[in-house]
C-alpha cells in the first residue's frame, strides 16, 4: 500500500502589539495501529497546534487511511484530542490520539513513570471478527500475572484453535514481554486486537497507563537463517500441508516456509467444503454417484481447458482423499447439491458448513495441522520466499526468503515444492491474466499475490494464463447473488444475459463476459427470495415508482431497460422462456408499485491460471519437461483442472489436497 502521509494546517491570527509570532517547535509520538505503527508530527506554536502530520504505512485504504485524512483537521480545530473516532476505523482513530498525546507530553517535557497496577483480576473486553472477545487478566502491583481469553466466537484455524492462533499464543506473548507491544499475529490482525484491546482495557482498570504499555516490546534482533533438508514446502495451506504430512510419513526430513503467521491460507477462510464422488454419506443418503459421473461434469464445465489427464487423476483418487481427511479427523456432516438444478448431491459440508457460506475451512486445516505437528513437522513463519535456488544443472535445491525484520532464511534442500496458494489479493496481476475488473473484492489472506507464479517464472517454468477466476456477483448489503436467488438480471447496460436460476458462478461466468463490470437484480415485491426480501428493507438499495425512474437512478438507458423488462414480462405472462430456458416457477413478473435494483458487484476468490505441472506435480518448463526437483500444488497449479466457471464447492480444496499429497509422495523420493 502506497505511504499515507496527510498533512492539515490550521493558520492562526497572531494576537500581538509588536506583531511578532511565537517560534514554531515540532515533536512526534507512534503508537501501534491496527496494521503496523502510525506516526504523528505534531508542529506547535507557543501552547497551540498549528499542524499534524500523520503517516501509517499499514492501516487499510479506505478505512484506516479515512482516519489519517480526517481526524487531523479536528484535533488541530480542537486543540486536543477529545474528539470522536472514525466511525469504522476505531483502532487507528486511537493509535492517532495516542501518537499525538505522545507528542504533547514531550513538548510539555512529560516522562514515562514506572508502571503499576492496583492488584487483583480485572476483565477486559475488546471487538474480535465474531463478536466480544473477554479477557481476565490478573496484576500484582507490579506485573502481569495472567492472561486468560475467557469468551471469543473467533474463526477456527485463524483466530483461534492452533497453539499459533492469538487467542492461544497472545496471552503467553503479552505475560512473557510485560507488556502489549507484542506484534499481532499476521492473517488472524482482527483477533489480535481484540485481545490487545481487551487486555489495555482491564488493565487501565487496574490503574495503569495502557498507552505506556504498548510501548513495551520484546527485544529481538535480525538474525539470518540457514536450514538442510530433504524437501522445503513453501506455503501452509491444503496443499502445502497435505504435501509435508505425506513427505514427511515416507520418511523425508521436512520444512514448511509460510508467509503468514499461521497456517491454513485461503483453504481457512473457505467453507471448508470438500467434493468427492461414492462416499458413505452419499451412500447413506440413497445418492448414487462414482468417479465416471463427477470426471465427466467437470469436464463438460471445464471443456477446451482441461487437462483431460490430471484431472482423470483427480476424481479417480477423490474418494481416497476424501477418506485420508476423514482418517486425520476432518468432521463432515451432510452433503447438499452443487446447485439445486445440478444432481447428484456431491459437496460434502464439515462441521457449522452448509450453502454459500466461508470461515469454516478451520475444519480442515486444524486437524491437517496436528498430524503435521504429530509427526515432528517444521514450520517456519512469518517468511515471505522470493527465490527458488538453482544449481548449474538447472535443479531446484532450495528457496531462500525474507522475514519482517530484513533478516534472511535460506532452504538448501533436494526437493522444493511450491504451493504459495493463488493471486487474488493481486490486483494487477488478476487485470492482466483474468477479466478486467476495476473494482472486486476477495476473503482470501492478504498474502494471496501469486508469489509462486513470479518465482517459477523467473527460472523458465511454463506459466498458463487464463481468461478468468471463480467470479460471483453479489449485492453486498443483502447477500443476493450467491443463494439461488432466480429473479431478472441485467448487465449494467440493462440487458438480460443468463438463466438466472443456474450456478451462481455460471451466471458470474457469463456476466463477466459481456464485458460488464457489475449487474444490477431487478425486482418487485412478489420476487419471493428472502434475501431479495431483505434488500427491499435497506435505505442503500435503489428504489423508484417507475422503470423510468429507476433506470436514471441505475445510470442506465431508460428504453433498453424497459425493453428488457416488457419481453421478461411477456416470458412470465406465457410461463416460458423464449431466450435462455430458465423454469417457469422462476419466472417472477417485474410488476407492481415500486420497482427495485441491486447492485451485484464481482467477488474473487479462487484463480485459476499459473503454474503448469503434469500429473506427477512435477513443474513443466517452456518445452513440457518437467524441471529436476521441482513440484507445484494447490491455487498456484491449477491450470488444466477448470475452464472459465468454477463447477462447485470443494472442487479446489479437494483438488489442492490431491495434488499435494503426489507432490509430498514424488519429492520424498529424493531424499
Amino acid at each position: 500500500m502506497k505511504k499515507l502521509i496527510i498533512s492539515c494546517l490550521v493558520f492562526l491570527m497572531a494576537v500581538s502589539t509588536v506583531g511578532c509570532s511565537s517560534k514554531e517547535v515540532v515533536f512526534e509520538g507512534s503508537s501501534k495501529g491496527y496494521g503496523g505503527e502510525v506516526v504523528a508530527k505534531v508542529t506547535f506554536s507557543g501552547d497551540k497546534i498549528k499542524s499534524i502530520e500523520v503517516t501509517g504505512d499499514g492501516e487499510t485504504e479506505g478505512i484506516g487511511s479515512l482516519a489519517i485524512e480526517e481526524l487531523p483537521a479536528k484535533i488541530v480545530e480542537a486543540g486536543n484530542t477529545d474528539i470522536d473516532v472514525k466511525t469504522g476505523a476505531t483502532v487507528t482513530s486511537k493509535a492517532i490520539f495516542a501518537a499525538v498525546n505522545k507528542a504533547i507530553d514531550l513538548k510539555n517535557g512529560v516522562t514515562s513513570k514506572p508502571i503499576s497496577y492496583t492488584a487483583g483480576t480485572y476483565t477486559g473486553v475488546g471487538a474480535g471478527y465474531h463478536g466480544e472477545v473477554k479477557v481476565e487478566v490478573e496484576f500484582d502491583e507490579k506485573s502481569i500475572l495472567s492472561v486468560k481469553v475467557v469468551e471469543q466466537a473467533e474463526t477456527l484455524g485463524i483466530g483461534q484453535g492452533m497453539d499459533t492462533s492469538p487467542v492461544e499464543s497472545l496471552p503467553i506473548k503479552i505475560v512473557e514481554t510485560q507488556g502489549l507491544g507484542v506484534d499481532v499475529v499476521t492473517g488472524a490482525t482482527v483477533t489480535s486486537n481484540a485481545i490487545l484491546t481487551a487486555v489495555s482495557d482491564a488493565a487501565t482498570q487496574a490503574g495503569a497507563d495502557s498507552e505506556a504499555l504498548k510501548e513495551i516490546t520484546m527485544e529481538s534482533k535480525a538474525i539470518d537463517e540457514t536450514y538442510e533438508v530433504d524437501v522445503v514446502i513453501v506455503g501452509a495451506g491444503g496443499a502445502g500441508l497435505a504435501a509435508a504430512i505425506r513427505a514427511s510419513q515416507d520418511g523425508a526430513d521436512v520444512l514448511v516456509v509460510e508467509k503468514q503467521g499461521i497456517i491454513g491460507g485461503a483453504t481457512t477462510r473457505s467453507g471448508g467444503k470438500v467434493m468427492a464422488a461414492g462416499t458413505d454419506i452419499q451412500k447413506e443418503a440413497g445418492i448414487s454417484d462414482n468417479d465416471e459421473m463427477m470426471y465427466n461434469y467437470l469436464k463438460e464445465i471445464g471443456g477446451e481447458y482441461i487437462d483431460d489427464v490430471k484431472l482423470k487423476a483427480f476424481t479417480d483418487n477423490a474418494l481416497d482423499v476424501y477418506n485420508w481427511m476423514i482418517d486425520l479427523g476432518v468432521n463432515v456432516i451432510n452433503v447438499e447439491p452443487i446447485h439445486k438444478s445440478i444432481e447428484p448431491n456431491r459437496v460434502h459440508n464439515t462441521l457449522g458448513g452448509g450453502g454459500m457460506t466461508d470461515g469454516f475451512g478451520g475444519n480442515i486445516t486444524v486437524p491437517l495441522y496436528e498430524e503435521y505437528k504429530d509427526l515432528d513437522g517444521d514450520i517456519v513463519y512469518n517468511t515471505t520466499v522470493n527465490e527458488i535456488i538453482m544449481n548449474d544443472k538447472q535443479e531446484a535445491v532450495g528457496v531462500i526468503g525474507v522475514k519482517p525484520d530484513g533478516s534472511k532464511v535460506t532452504v538448501h534442500a533436494n526437493a522444493v515444492i511450491i504451493a504459495t496458494g493463488g493471486y487474488a489479493q493481486n490486483k494487477e496481476m488478476v487485470r492482466s491474466y483474468e477479466t478486467e475488473f476495476p473494482f472486486y473484492v476477495t476473503s482470501v489472506p492478504t498474502g494471496n499475490v501469486g508469489d509462486g507464479i513470479k518465482m517459477v517464472e523467473k527460472i523458465g517454468g511454463q506459466i498458463e494464463e487464463y481468461p478468468a477466476t471463480q467470479t460471483v456477483f453479489l449485492d453486498f448489503n443483502s447477500g443476493t447473488g450467491i443463494n439461488e436467488e432466480a429473479g431478472l438480471i441485467v448487465t449494467m447496460d440493462g440487458k438480460r444475459f443468463v438463466n438466472e436460476y443456474s450456478y451462481q458462478y455460471h451466471v458470474g461466468d457469463a456476466l463477466a463476459k459481456t464485458g460488464s463490470t457489475n449487474g444490477w437484480y431487478i425486482a418487485t415485491a412478489n420476487d419471493p427470495t428472502p434475501t431479495v426480501q431483505y434488500a427491499m428493507t435497506q435505505d442503500k438499495t435503489l428504489k423508484a415508482a417507475s422503470i423510468e425512474e429507476l433506470a436514471q437512478l441505475m445510470e442506465v438507458d431508460a428504453k433498453v431497460l424497459q425493453e428488457t423488462i416488457d419481453r421478461y414480462n411477456v416470458f412470465a405472462k406465457n410461463q416460458k422462456d423464449e431466450d435462455f430456458g430458465k423454469p417457469a416457477e422462476f419466472l417472477y413478473p417485474i410488476e407492481g408499485e415500486q420497482y427495485y435494483a441491486l447492485k451485484l458487484m464481482p467477488a474473487v476468490t479462487v484463480t485459476f491460471g499459473g503454474i503448469v505441472i503434469d500429473e506427477n506435480a512435477q513443474v513443466l518448463d517452456q518445452n513440457n519437461q518437467p524441471i529436476s526437483n521441482l513440484f507445484a500444488a494447490g491455487e498456484t497449479a491449477f491450470p488444466g483442472l477448470f475452464g472459465t466457471e468454477y463447477p462447485g464447492c470443494g472442487v479446489a480444496i479437494s483438488g489442492s489436497v490431491y495434488f499435494g499429497l503426489v507432490a509430498g509422495e514424488n519429492a520424498a523420493k529424493l531424499k
